[in-house]
């Protein structure tokens, strides 16, 4: 690989230093302000941008998930976007009193008016300004010096002055764009200068929004930037510090949440990381990152699966199945030592939740595999465990108990989990719940013959008859193993077991039987010779359930025996 092509970013930029690095000795506390800017940055980097009515469904998202702040455009760009702010600002209750809009504008006169034009009526509003500032920036796209990119600025933001005045409402947001690949001090000046120029008061802050345009370094030098800029800003109390960074080295998580630490108050992203190239900074990941620290992230992600299928429409692009919090298989284990885990894990819950005598959902959460509750995200447990060639006994006695109300016996669940292993050898394929039920009843409750059977009581004998045998025994079961044994069939009960289903009067009982199942003599032959098998029976009576189960395990006994 050529990599002697490349320059790394402390020979691209000069960086600070000889400052203090106060940032990595701090902890996240509180969220900042989140600022989805999906209806801008977002969607000018789709195939197919939104059309208003996708539009209006991501905004209205936005408001049902809590956010207070939305990026809702670039009106001077296109028809569409300036059409949907005009909407916004003329329809009655459209922006709840609670919420500011931002617009986006570059530095230049004629498209600061139309952005003006587009904004009229709307009580609350930041006017978002950019320039690139990075030294390629100036000399290759902007053609122009330090000191005329810092005039070209200026003579914008006077113009957003002057529109602006002293209407209420208004506050000025800047983005040097590129700016952590611009020198520091040249940033700092700017930003500074603008702050002077927007006179910012505490009660109207400006914003100095700081992008990561595109990423260059390691989070940890993104963390100096923003720390020296947190440091040395003028009015640090009437500026809000805000940033914005792209995943272009797939660490724009890290390098937001450091930059919260190094000072910033503010994060500019997108659900689910949609942006130019590789995507902006991923909002559901940054504030549920939070969330699994303890941390309120001040956002509402309580129903996950219908903020995805929003996005996804909106965007007309998939998520990830293995993407953070929200994709398909994120809950989910297929391994059968994580299966295990995770199936103890539950049932600790369960009895943690209980001793303290809260819901489970106000338990605290500690399940192995897992960081975060699926149920806080509004997902219940049936996907995660799954099962397939990798999986293990936990996982699949999970599914059965959780989707079938079968609680098997360990030794069962080892015997089974070896029938479910060949099978999905065979196929290659992922068993559902459906499907290992259905290969759970095949093995072990059709396997039963179909033989007649009864039982009765007198003179404190139990006695039983099966395919015109008859036997007596201590209790029913063992008046059954003594009329198999006059037929022929030899069977010593090992274990049994029982449960109902569910609760309730009407449900049905399982029986789990395991026994030394051989022998052909009459009166009960030689059992020391047979296999050792499990049957089931399923009934809503105990007794037959019971029976059934004995009967499940001669029949899969014979079939081994044949074999």
């Amino acid at each position: 690989m050529p990599h002697h092509r490349y320059r790394p970013a402390h020979e691209r930029v000069p960086l600070p230093s000889g400052e203090p690095r106060e940032w990595p000795g701090r902890r996240i506390e509180r969220a900042p302000l989140w600022v989805p800017v999906d209806l801008r940055d977002g969607n000018q980097a789709l195939a197919e941008p939104m059309d208003p009515a996708r539009k209006q469904r991501m905004f209205d998202l936005f408001l049902a998930m809590g956010f207070k702040e939305i990026e809702v455009g670039y009106p001077s760009a296109s028809r569409t976007d300036f059409d949907f702010v005009r909407r916004l600002a003329t329809t009655p209750g459209a922006v709840p009193e609670d919420v500011t809009v931002v617009v986006f504008t570059a530095a230049r006169a004629d498209l600061i008016d139309r952005t003006f034009e587009a904004v009229e009526g709307l009580p609350r509003v930041v006017v978002h300004l950019y320039t690139a500032t990075a030294p390629a920036w100036r000399d290759l796209v902007l053609d122009r010096s330090r000191d005329e990119v810092r005039a070209l600025i200026t003579e914008a933001a006077e113009h957003l002055a002057r529109h602006g005045g002293d209407r209420p409402g208004l506050r000025f947001e800047f983005s040097p764009e590129v700016f952590n690949l611009t020198e520091p001090d040249y940033v700092l000046e700017i930003c500074n200068g603008l702050t002077e120029l927007w006179d910012a008061s505490p009660d109207r802050p400006v914003i100095h929004n700081l992008p990561a345009t595109v990423e260059i370094a390691t989070p940890n030098v993104y963390a100096d930037q923003i720390e020296y800029m947190h440091r040395h800003l003028a009015r640090r109390e009437a500026v809000i510090l805000s940033v914005h960074p792209h995943n272009d080295r797939g660490t724009g998580v890290a390098c937001a949440e450091l930059a919260v630490l190094a000072g910033a108050q503010r994060v500019e992203g997108c659900l689910f990381g949609n942006g130019e190239r590789t995507g902006n900074v991923d909002l559901v990941t940054l504030a549920l990152n939070l969330h699994t620290q303890g941390v309120d992230p001040m956002i509402d992600f309580s129903d996950i699966d219908e903020i995805r299928r929003t996005v996804e429409h909106c965007n007309r692009l998939p998520v990830h199945e293995r993407h953070p919090y929200v994709g398909d298989l994120v809950h989910t284990a297929f391994s059968g030592t994580h299966q295990d885990a995770i199936k103890k894990g539950f049932a600790h819950h369960a009895k943690t939740a209980a001793d303290l005598g809260v819901p489970a959902a106000q338990a605290p959460w500690a399940v192995p595999y897992l960081p975060i509750d699926p149920a806080d995200l509004g997902r219940d447990y049936e996907a995660v465990i799954r099962v397939n060639s990798q999986s293990g006994k936990g996982g699949i006695a999970y599914l059965l108990q959780t989707g079938h109300g079968l609680d098997l016996p360990r030794r069962l669940q080892i015997e089974f989990s070896r029938v479910v292993q060949e099978s999905t050898d065979d196929s290659g394929q992922e068993i559902t719940a459906d499907d290992l039920y259905a290969l759970f009843r095949a093995t072990y409750l059709d396997a039963a013959p179909p033989v007649p059977w009864r039982t009765g009581e007198a003179g404190g004998r139990h006695r039983a008859e099966v395919d015109g045998h008859r036997g007596e025994g201590n209790g029913p079961l063992d008046a059954v193993t003594a009329a198999l044994a006059a037929a022929g069939t030899a069977v010593d009960i090992l274990q049994f077991t029982e449960h109902a289903v569910r609760t309730g009067p009407d449900s049905d009982a399982v029986a789990y039987v395991e026994a030394r199942v051989g022998g052909t003599g009459a009166g009960g032959g030689d059992v020391a010779g047979g296999v050792v098998v499990w049957g089931v029976g399923r009934d809503s009576s105990v007794l037959a359930a019971g029976v059934q189960a004995v009967l499940s395990a001669v029949g899969r006994a014979r079939g081994m025996m044949a074999r």
